[in-house]
């Protein structure tokens, strides 16, 4: 057990009031035929999208398999993509491709903003409107510069993207309110403890959208998408081979180790691990067989044991 870690987690848990900085891309699209274009790319119907709300979606390629998971802002006249950091470039080249096809417009602005993750419901003397948790909210910066707030996803708190050129009076600016600076790990556990998976280690092209296990994802009501097929397929006819989850674990094991049941057939692979200091035992996200999805199933990993724990492991921090 890493006890610096435990304690930073129970400070941030106590004064419920923290943030980080964090990696990601900010993709811009604009033009009459958006909605036609985005609506054959991505799992979620963008006509649907609300103005000034988001939300979550996936790329799929022609076999169904993740290229990204994203969050949709849908703004007055145009839609913005917010990618992990691993998935912007594969994105941007994903988009920008149609930009010959129609009045369909792509841009990177990725280097112009700073991404905060402020996390905590009871957030002191914050002077920008707090969004709900599908909302967009605008942000007013010195010089008039702007930026804007969306709610986040599975976790209190909101994400915030500031200019980049006002992202260190921003932070003293947190500081100043309490906040604590989320350390790396500590973000690590957070991200475990939420269920979010992230491309590279929980997840990848080799992952078939459903088998992320978050309903939000997928609308099965909308128009032909690339993948469609398969992923209408697997919900309509039967079910997905095996899905991401959470499991609890006895001790600590290394990501990637393999799953067993209790009568020795493979059940998985664990793909992220950490100790929780919420439930004061190591917990980790692992896709499961779905034979052994059921909540509470008992898995071995050598002679350690895990428990299946659905997703995620903790509601909201409250």
């Amino acid at each position: 057990m890493n006890l610096k870690l435990f304690d930073k987690h129970g400070e941030a848990q106590k004064n419920n009031f923290g943030f980080f900085e964090f990696e990601s891309g900010l993709i811009e699209v604009s033009g009459t035929e958006a909605i036609q274009f985005l609506n054959g790319l991505i799992t979620v119907d963008v006509k649907s999208i609300e103005v000034n709300r988001w939300k979550l979606a996936a790329f799929p390629n022609a076999q169904g398999r993740l290229l990204a998971v994203v969050r949709v802002l849908r703004l007055d006249e145009k839609f913005l993509f917010i990618t992990e950091a691993q998935t912007r470039e594969k994105i941007f080249q994903n988009l920008f491709r149609f930009t010959y096809a129609g009045d369909f417009k792509v841009a990177d602005l990725t280097e112009k903003f700073a991404c905060f993750a402020v996390r905590g419901s009871k957030i002191p003397k914050f002077k920008y409107k707090k969004p709900a948790t599908d909302e967009i909210t605008e942000a007013k910066f010195a010089n008039d510069e702007d930026g804007f707030l969306i709610g986040a996803f599975r976790a209190s708190g909101f994400e915030i993207f500031v200019p980049k050129i006002m992202k260190d009076d921003f932070a003293d600016e947190l500081k100043n309110l309490g906040a604590i600076e989320i350390d790396e790990q500590t973000r690590e556990v957070w991200r475990i403890e939420n269920g979010v998976p992230k491309y590279g280690i929980d997840a990848d092209e080799t992952t078939i959208v459903p088998e992320l296990g978050i309903e939000e994802l997928i609308s099965y009501n909308k128009g032909c998408y690339i993948g469609q097929e398969i992923i209408a397929r697997i919900h309509f006819r039967g079910h997905i081979a095996k899905q991401l989850t959470g499991l609890i674990l006895e001790k600590n094991v290394a990501p990637n180790s393999e799953l067993k049941s209790l009568g020795g057939k493979n059940a998985g692979r664990i793909t992220s691990v950490t100790f929780s200091p919420t439930f004061k035992k190591f917990i980790a996200l692992a896709f499961v067989r779905y034979d052994f999805l059921a909540e509470g199933t008992e898995l071995k990993i050598g002679e350690i044991t895990a428990a299946v724990k659905h997703l995620p492991f903790v509601g909201k921090i409250s």
